[in-house]
């Protein structure tokens, strides 16, 4: 306590001498009291009026744009080709805030004006026709563009940031040339978990090592200087791309208490210091983090995400990317918890198996995958590569809302995007798994006499508002005769009879829950050894 009060005492001394204004005086008491650990979550952990109004404010669908436009796509340097590129057709969609990342393919290189960061003006292989050195002389900014077309069409804007984003380790062509190019990791390789030549065992070589001061400063000030210098709504730490952060998850040992102390030290100043230029301006800073959907997982890799939560660091939780953990209800349950906004990421699926993959991409799996999570409880949903997959557009003027949801063709998969790694690779996550992975990279072997279940989500209402068909779809392989073969969903039998490859069973209505449903298989004793069980999906049709 009374180390408390004194540093209470410095505050009012350095307060005073300087005559700062009351609010500046403010913001240096938190960051004393925060930075000597004697604040705890109950003395701040709580949103001003402003911020917490900003917080609540409807958001349907957030589209988040990698940036990709000057670099690889724009042939003109022209505010209309930037625009029309990607961002045009949001207008009057269901997309209420745009996440914009200044295409930071490598710590340190962006395409907004930075001073503190690296432009990438490069010119090599594919980014021939990167129109930066163009926009530059034409005083064309990309994040300024995104925020006027927010502003004109009522759109809030988010600057998003790979925390640590390692293309420029990738094996691609692409890798090579943005390591070339950047400055930042050629003058200090010091600064990098690994080198080329010796590669880590999980995560790319050329992810920065985040226990260094060096880089949570560099990290800190990017940040700060776009905060200061655009109107922006809020910022995205997008901790997802790519989750390696430091020497001891390379290695496949948990984060140390000290790693994890540095990665909260670095995120309650950002905090701190969007609350003073939000304060200053008259407008909230938001903060916005896109995580793997698991406190236990997160606290592994050096990401303290419960107690980030305790203490008021964030505003939006994205849960989800490359992989998933638990189903949406675990990640909405805790951003209840705290009282913050949750917005599940639709990352795009990437199954080795192709047919099984185009399932997944296609219109109707992205309308089930947003069904489900409305369904349990999401605030918005949140797309994430969405001009990779490149869905109907229409997609974007019904995904925000279940009941346009609810009378469109649906597909529910129990396992959407399958088990994969991150890029470049990742810590571990099998351990941490709940969700169903059921997919052709991940079947469950069927044994004559030993029930197999399989769970899957949907987002169908109980109280059946548009009538629908409901096919069931199962893929076993190689496929066995029906009759050897006993089905129940939800606890009741059902027939199923073979067609084009797959089994097939129409289901009523009535025996579709919201939420989890599970289906049952089992072999007869005759039936041939090895069966297994690939696939499963639920199509829904609505009726004319």
């Amino acid at each position: 306590m009374k180390t408390r009060h004194r540093c209470q005492w410095i505050v009012s001394r350095l307060s005073s001498r300087v005559l700062l204004p009351r609010l500046t005086r403010a913001m240096i008491g938190l960051s004393v009291l925060l930075a000597s650990g004697l604040l705890d979550a109950a003395d701040v952990a709580k949103p001003n009026e402003a911020r917490q109004k900003a917080r609540d404010r409807s958001r349907r669908v957030l589209f988040n744009n990698d940036g990709g436009e000057p670099v690889v796509e724009m042939k003109s340097p022209t505010a209309q080709d930037f625009l029309d590129r990607r961002t045009t057709k949001l207008a009057g969609t269901h997309v209420d805030s745009i996440f914009y990342c200044t295409r930071t393919s490598g710590f340190g290189v962006f395409t907004h004006f930075t001073k503190i960061g690296q432009v990438f003006t490069c010119t090599e292989g594919r980014y021939a026709g990167n129109q930066m050195s163009a926009l530059l002389q034409a005083g064309l900014d990309p994040l300024q563009m995104q925020i006027d077309f927010g502003r004109k069409h009522n759109i809030e804007v988010f600057w998003s940031l790979r925390m640590n984003d390692t293309h420029d380790g990738s094996k691609a062509e692409y890798g090579p040339i943005m390591f070339r190019d950047n400055k930042l990791k050629n003058e200090h390789p010091e600064y990098l978990l690994g080198t080329i030549k010796k590669p880590l065992k999980h995560g790319a070589w050329s992810a920065v090592n985040f226990a260094l001061p060096e880089v949570r400063e560099l990290a800190f000030r990017y940040i700060e200087e776009v905060c200061r210098n655009y109107d922006i709504d809020g910022i995205e730490l997008d901790f997802f791309r790519h989750p390696v952060f430091f020497k001891s998850t390379s290695r496949g040992e948990p984060a140390t208490p000290a790693e994890l102390e540095a990665m909260t030290d670095l995120v309650k100043r950002v905090r701190a210091m969007t609350e003073e230029v939000g304060t200053r301006r008259g407008k909230p800073i938001l903060i916005a983090m896109k995580v793997p959907d698991s406190v236990e997982y997160c606290r592994t890799i050096g990401l303290d995400l419960e107690s980030w939560l305790k203490q008021d660091c964030l505003d939006l939780l994205v849960p989800g990317g490359y992989f998933q953990i638990n189903d949406w209800d675990y990640s909405i349950a805790l951003a209840r918890k705290y009282g913050v906004k949750v917005y599940p990421s639709l990352d795009e699926s990437r199954l080795k198996d192709k047919d099984a993959n185009a399932l997944r991409v296609a219109t109707s799996g992205y309308r089930g995958r947003a069904a489900s999570a409305w369904a349990a409880g999401a605030d918005g949903v949140y797309f994430f590569n969405f001009n990779d997959t490149k869905p109907d557009e229409s997609l974007l003027k019904e995904a925000g809302d279940p009941q346009v949801l609810s009378k469109r063709d649906r597909d529910y998969f129990a396992s959407p995007r399958g088990v994969g790694n991150a890029a470049g690779g990742n810590h571990p996550f099998e351990k941490f798994l709940t969700i169903e992975t059921l997919n052709p990279s991940n079947p469950k072997e069927l044994v004559p006499g030993k029930p197999v279940v399989a769970r899957l989500h949907t987002g169908e209402s109980t109280k059946g508002e548009t009538p629908a068909n409901y096919m069931l779809r199962l893929q076993l392989k190689p496929l066995p005769e029906a009759r050897y073969v006993r089905a129940n969903w939800n606890g009741k039998a059902i027939d199923i009879v073979t067609k084009m490859g797959w089994f097939e069973s129409q289901v009523a209505a009535d025996s579709v829950k919201r939420g989890e449903n599970r289906l049952e298989l089992t072999l007869n004793g005759d039936t041939p050894k090895k069966v297994q069980w690939t696939d499963l999906v639920l199509q829904v049709r609505p009726k004319d």
